[in-house]
C-alpha cells in the first residue's frame, strides 16, 4: 500500500469515527457511566496496550489470545486486528447475545482480548458492556485493548498489523 493509499484510508476512518461518536452518542458525558474510570469493571491487570498486543502477535512462539472486535462492522471491515473475529457492538443487545453465544463454546481459562476502537477509550459504548458479560461467564484471563484515542490512529497509523474484511 503507497503512503497516499494508508494516509487516505486511515482519514476516511478517522472521519467515520468522528461521525459516528459525534451523531450516535451526542447524550454521552463525562458523568456517563461508560466514560468514568472509577466505574471500569476492570482492574489495570487487565488492560492490554497496543504494543503489547501487537508484539504478542509477531511472536511466533508467544500463545495466541482470542482476539474478540466488539465495535461496528463498517470499522472492522475497514482494518481490524489479524486473526481477530468481529461479534458486534457490544453497546447493542443483539451484539452481547452474539458474545454469549460465541463465548459457550470458548475455555474458560482461554485469553481473551477484546477491544472497539471507535473512539476515545473514556467514551466507548462497547467495550465495558462486553467486558461485564465475560467477567460475569467467568473467563479467567480475559483482558481489554486500551485504544485511547480511536483504532486508526493507535494501531494503524502505528504501522501495526492489520486486516480487512472478514
Amino acid at each position: 500500500m503507497t503512503t497516499g493509499r494508508a494516509a487516505g484510508l486511515i482519514a476516511s476512518l478517522v472521519v467515520a469515527m468522528t461521525v459516528m461518536t459525534g451523531a450516535a452518542f451526542p447524550g454521552l458525558d463525562r458523568a456517563s457511566p461508560h466514560t468514568s474510570p472509577a466505574r471500569d469493571p476492570w482492574t489495570p491487570a487487565r488492560v492490554m496496550t497496543p504494543e503489547q498486543l501487537a508484539g504478542q502477535l509477531s511472536d511466533p512462539k508467544a500463545p495466541r489470545a482470542l482476539v474478540v472486535c466488539v465495535g461496528f462492522k463498517f470499522l472492522y471491515d475497514g482494518a481490524h486486528v489479524p486473526g481477530s473475529v468481529y461479534i458486534g457492538p457490544g453497546r447493542e443487545s443483539k451484539g452481547i447475545e452474539a458474545l454469549r453465544e460465541w463465548a459457550r463454546r470458548v475455555r474458560r481459562d482461554q485469553e481473551v482480548v477484546l477491544y472497539c476502537g471507535c473512539c476515545p477509550w473514556s467514551e466507548c459504548p462497547n467495550i465495558r458492556p462486553a467486558f461485564r458479560v465475560l467477567s460475569a461467564m467467568r473467563f479467567t484471563r480475559l483482558k481489554v485493548l486500551q485504544i485511547d484515542n480511536n483504532f486508526a490512529r493507535d494501531w494503524v497509523a502505528k504501522g501495526f498489523p492489520t486486516a480487512k474484511g472478514l
